[in-house]
């Protein structure tokens, strides 16, 4: 398959002013660096670089870069920075590629079909891990890597060892093999209050506040005390 290509030119003048110019001329400043080869300061067309960028392999496209009176090697984008409101391309980072050497990048992972433990057991497909670093030869790096979960049952996961199968032998797949990818779980119960913090929410009843001296279950009333002139009275008629 024919590499797809994008035009740059080096520029000499470099720091913030230098790049707002190139910007405000409808192109994009970036740096190419790698294979050993010396660092250079470019300008490139926004729109090859976008139709590279929103290709299905992403940042992992290989093109061939063509710079006037200049080198043309194979190269990838390695980091690009866009403006967040209108989403305009600021710029990037390109690393030269030598197709005979491995190297490292990180690939995404999707989904496919519908897994039984969803559709009969009524679980949920849950996936923990959606790229997944690989090491092989440039022309051997998988836009995606496609897991299919048809047969996919309640409590059943997919691991890293099975992506090792789908991919084959050019692609070493980095991480651990045991790492779980995607699994179907059961839906998580709805949390019962507990007991003391019903009571602590439920309306206190209101307290009943009683005046005077306390008169213990079962017991009569003690009698008033006379007051002091009766009791005088009662002594002189004994008497």
């Amino acid at each position: 398959m024919e590499r797809p290509k994008i035009e740059g030119e080096v520029r000499t003048d470099r720091g913030k002013n230098a790049a707002r110019r190139v910007r405000m001329a409808g192109r994009v400043p970036g740096v190419l660096y790698g294979a050993g080869a010396e660092n250079m300061a470019l300008t490139l067309d926004p729109k090859q670089l976008i139709a590279a960028l929103h290709s299905q392999a992403g940042h992992n496209t290989i093109f061939d870069l063509n710079l006037k009176g200049g080198e043309s090697s194979p190269a990838m984008i390695v980091e690009s920075q866009v403006e967040p409101v209108k989403g305009r391309l600021l710029h990037v980072d390109l690393k030269r590629i030598a197709m005979d050497k491995r190297l490292r990048v990180s690939v995404p992972i999707i989904t496919t079909g519908e897994a039984k433990g969803v559709k009969t057991q009524g679980g949920i497909l849950e996936v923990v891990t959606r790229e997944v670093e690989v090491e092989c030869l440039p022309a051997d790096i998988p836009d995606q890597i496609a897991v299919a979960v048809d047969e996919l049952l309640l409590g059943e996961p997919v691991r890293l060892a099975d992506l090792q199968k789908i991919v084959g032998d050019k692609v070493v797949l980095l991480g651990d093999h045991h790492a779980v990818i995607c699994h179907v779980v059961s839906p998580k119960a709805e949390e019962v209050a507990p007991a003391a913090e019903v009571a602590a929410e439920a309306p206190a009843e209101p307290e009943v506040i009683k005046k005077g001296k306390a008169v213990e279950e079962g017991a009569e009333a003690a009698e008033p005390e006379k007051p002091e002139k009766e009791k005088k009275s009662e002594k002189k008629e004994k008497k």
